[in-house]
């Protein structure tokens, strides 16, 4: 029996392809991000006290059905805790909370629709995330974004060093992922300039131009792969 092995067999390997281009996030530079970091956790940091000084973080229902049984406060007390910061209804926090309103801004506006809430920057704290928890919101910023004037377009800031304990603790909550800002938020003119300057649209020719007729077919693609030799059989 010969010693020399065999050399393995190539074998072409087809698989369906998109006849659309990846949309990337957009390029900043680590200097901005950090500028942009700032600005932000200044804007988000009256929301924290807010949190820090009235509201009693979560120990569980059990915890807190029994605190309750055991102490009522009384009217007097519950009075003398101001309204939430303004801000506070112009932020959202969260995979969920964001990923939902983006579905309702990439729909078409009708005449009869109450007012909606149109965000202007979102922000990713990309640097403690795997890719696959956050690789959908330039698509679908892009997306909701295709209905606003270009003065208005969203602007995607994905903070590539790790930076949710930070938010965390200026946000007053346990973890963050991602937070979003209304173009009505009070106080956030000056991020929302810098932003502006040092962050580009999300840039989709295809979704731009999706009301072509041309045609956009199917790409076939194909890669090589090394098939194993066939085994003999035994008798």
């Amino acid at each position: 029996m010969s010693d020399i092995k065999q050399t393995g067999r190539k074998k072409r390997v087809h698989h369906l392809d998109t006849p659309f281009s990846v949309i990337s996030w957009p390029d900043i530079s680590v200097h901005h991000q950090d500028s942009i970091l700032e600005l932000l956790c200044n804007l988000l940091g009256p929301l924290g006290q807010y949190r820090e000084a009235y509201i009693k973080s979560s120990k569980g229902k059990r915890a807190a059905k029994k605190q309750a049984q055991l102490a009522k406060p009384t009217p007097s007390e519950s009075a003398l805790v101001p309204p939430k910061p303004e801000l506070d209804a112009k932020v959202d926090v969260g995979f969920n909370s964001i990923t939902r309103t983006l579905q309702e801004m990439a729909q078409p506006r009708t005449q009869v629709e109450t007012e909606r809430k149109i965000y202007t920057m979102i922000f990713v704290a990309r640097g403690n995330q795997s890719p696959a928890f956050n690789c959908h919101f330039p698509k679908m910023i892009a997306a909701a974004s295709k209905h606003l004037p270009a003065e208005q377009e969203i602007r995607l800031v994905g903070f590539s060093k790790p930076c949710s304990e930070r938010l965390s603790s200026c946000l007053g909550v346990p973890r963050v992922s991602s937070v979003a800002v209304t173009r009505d938020a009070p106080g956030a003119e000056a991020l929302w300039t810098f932003v502006r300057e040092v962050v580009a649209p999300i840039n989709s020719s295809w979704l731009q131009d999706i009301r072509s007729s041309d045609f956009q077919g199917t790409k076939i693609g194909f890669s090589e792969t090394v098939v194993g030799s066939k085994r003999a059989r035994t008798k």
